[in-house]
């Protein structure tokens, strides 16, 4: 939105049309949820406009396709000025589609390398679930059903997978769903993917744990 805005003599137009294009592998992740997560990011996309100050000519929408061509974790996002329609039965008028920005998020190669002159800040992730406390060595560990899971939760609502916690190079830790059925919550609320600060409650399933970090 803010990358394609569009001033006028008084206003600042932004683009209320989203196509988000994913890899085949991380289209079957969103199976289950698509819709919920569409309507998320189009009220996330509406408050977006409404700090900034920015004109809609209709509420956002956001809608998902797949592109081969995208590995895993990179995605696309295609933007377009949409003029609803003066006459009811009419076609609404479509403004031309933006360039597709492509984002890679998370890769399956070495992770990214520290900032130069930084050493890499090493971390534990802990987490406590009722009277367990599991402390996490490495820059990944999976939680899930599975008894090969790192962190291993007995509740049924739960992916044998469910999701991952992920170290940067400057320590801090990030949780990404793995493509689960019940999704993963932080603080009370739904994410894909969310970074995690000491004291975060993390819902999996109908389980509830507490991350820590040990330095």
């Amino acid at each position: 939105m803010d990358a394609h805005k569009t001033a006028g003599v008084a206003r600042v137009y932004v683009p209320n049309e989203y196509t988000v294009y994913l890899s085949g592998k991380d289209r079957v992740r969103l199976e289950g949820y698509e819709r919920s997560l569409e309507q998320e990011l189009s009220g996330y996309l509406l408050e977006h406009a409404r700090r900034r100050g920015y004109d809609l000519l209709t509420r956002p929408t956001v809608a998902f396709e797949t592109d081969e061509r995208l590995r895993l974790g990179e995605f696309g996002i295609q933007t377009r000025l949409v003029k609803p329609s003066a006459h009811e039965g009419e076609a609404p008028v479509q403004g031309e589609e933006g360039n597709t920005m492509v984002y890679s998020a998370v890769r399956d190669a070495a992770p990214a390398p520290s900032p130069a002159g930084r050493a890499e800040v090493v971390t534990r992730a802990v987490v406590t679930v009722d009277d367990r406390r599991y402390v996490l060595d490495g820059s990944r560990a999976t939680i899930g059903r599975s008894k090969d899971a790192d962190c291993v939760l007995r509740d049924p609502n739960v992916s044998r997978h469910h999701a991952e916690l992920r170290r940067s190079a400057t320590g801090e830790w990030t949780i990404a769903d793995l493509g689960s059925t019940n999704g993963v919550k932080v603080n009370g609320r739904r994410v894909g993917s969310s970074r995690l600060r000491q004291g975060d409650k993390v819902t999996l399933g109908t389980t509830t744990f507490l991350f820590d970090v040990e330095r």
